[in-house]
């Protein structure tokens, strides 16, 4: 199979080098696709063997050129309904980093082209091949804990991870749709896969409570300037991002700058930010069961919390995670760890051994692309996630973003994409 991947910010790597190792006696990456001449050149080096390379305002003549069978989009969101929608026309099957589309009109656009094309389109949510949130999977549709009614799902962002979407594109929400699309349509789909269920009513609220200009006055950061590299009080702010410090940051987006302006370490406290740090949301879903959803973006800790509530008892999945340094530094001594227990009524709660898995996401990311380039194989678990998967993820996020805009009225996802009412467009 031949494939191009449009986008090479740090995301792609994992695709580009899977291509380009693991996966290359039986695949070929024949294009690189970038906007930035500095990290297009410098993905092409990484590559490890000779790959072509074309600028984005070239994607449809690289199409034509290279005869991809399948594009990888790993561009900022807002641009994925473009090139997804360009790609699918092209005769190209697709492959999209999260979330699908940013808002309603873009979902549309990619619904659309997918319909007449017929090709398929691949949303890489990575969570969903974590060995633990499969085990969940497994638990639930066993019917172990009976029917389930409610659920508790809470994530945490700390001050490290939860940070950096407040200094670089995601922080504006024409660009990201929030961190309820951005961020939780990762967790939205989790809970639409858990539950094998879709959304029909989102309430939620919202807030920037945290990354605000009065935060920095009371962190005594006051006169702060508008990107670290340039900042008076960068050595008196924890959430300082210094990326000729790091190789990688400097390489990919401080040395790529002059090329196309774009600034990797913004201000997270600056007052022009549009996206909020808090969310809670209310979701009942079409087989009757709710779920309450927190995210927050400053927390002491990273991770996830959720509970299952079933008619024959609770199940419970708790995961710290520790990985991504973005600017600061973590408390020291703190290490990966994660729990399950099970408590069904009657009996004593007892721990879960969950199972092991290695890499990238807790052993997500190996089993994810194996999935998408190896020898295939039926997935028992239905782990692979279709347009269809990735449009129910953004349209909880959506909604919730609706719903919180307006004061908290309860939204139903699919008013918002009328054609979701098409039998080919149910949960897949």
């Amino acid at each position: 199979m031949r494939y191009a991947i449009i986008g090479c910010g740090s995301r792609h790597r994992m695709f580009r080098d899977a291509l380009c190792g693991t996966y290359a006696d039986r695949h070929e990456l024949v294009a690189l696709c970038d906007s930035n001449p500095s990290r297009l050149a410098l993905s092409a080096a990484e590559a490890g063997r000779p790959v072509a390379t074309w600028p984005a305002s070239g994607f449809a003549q690289m199409i034509a050129d290279t005869r991809p069978d399948t594009v990888i989009v790993a561009t900022p969101d807002h641009t994925h309904a473009e090139y997804v929608a360009a790609a699918l026309e092209a005769g190209c099957d697709v492959i999209c980093e999260k979330p699908l589309a940013t808002n309603a009109d873009e979902l549309r656009r990619i619904l659309a082209a997918q319909a007449r094309t017929g090709r398929q389109v691949t949303v890489t949510f990575n969570y969903r091949y974590s060995p633990a949130r499969t085990q969940l999977r497994e638990i639930i549709a066993a019917g172990t804990i009976g029917r389930v009614t409610a659920v508790d799902f809470r994530w945490h962002l700390d001050r490290v991870h939860g940070a950096d979407y407040f200094r670089r594109w995601h922080r504006q929400k024409e660009n990201s749709g929030g961190l309820l699309v951005h961020k939780a349509s990762h967790h939205f789909d989790l809970l639409n896969w858990w539950l094998d269920a879709r959304p029909s009513q989102v309430t939620a609220a919202s807030s920037r409570a945290f990354y605000t200009p009065e935060t920095a006055v009371g962190l005594g950061l006051a006169g702060h300037g508008t990107r670290c590299a340039d900042c008076r009080l960068v050595e008196d702010c924890d959430f300082a991002l210094v990326m000729d410090d790091d190789p990688n940051l400097r390489r990919l987006y401080r040395e790529a700058e002059a090329e196309d302006g774009y600034n990797r370490d913004l201000c997270v406290f600056d007052d022009e930010i549009g996206i909020e740090d808090t969310f809670q949301a209310q979701i009942r879903f079409d087989n009757g069961a709710t779920a309450n959803y927190t995210l927050y973006a400053y927390a002491p800790w990273e991770g996830l919390e959720v509970t299952f509530i079933g008619t024959k008892g609770e199940l419970t999945h708790r995961h710290v995670e520790v990985h991504g340094i973005f600017g600061g530094t973590r408390p020291p001594g703190e290490e990966e760890a994660m729990t399950t227990t099970l408590h069904l009524a009657g009996e004593p709660m007892r721990a879960v051994r969950i199972p092991e898995g290695s890499g990238d996401h807790g052993g997500a990311d190996p089993l994810m692309l194996e999935d998408l380039f190896g020898d295939g194989h039926d997935d028992a678990h239905g782990r692979a996630s279709d347009h269809r998967a990735g449009m129910w993820a953004i349209l909880t996020g959506i909604a919730a973003d609706a719903s919180a805009l307006s004061g908290g009225a309860a939204v139903d996802p699919a008013s918002l994409v009328p054609a979701v009412h098409s039998p080919g467009l149910a949960m897949g």
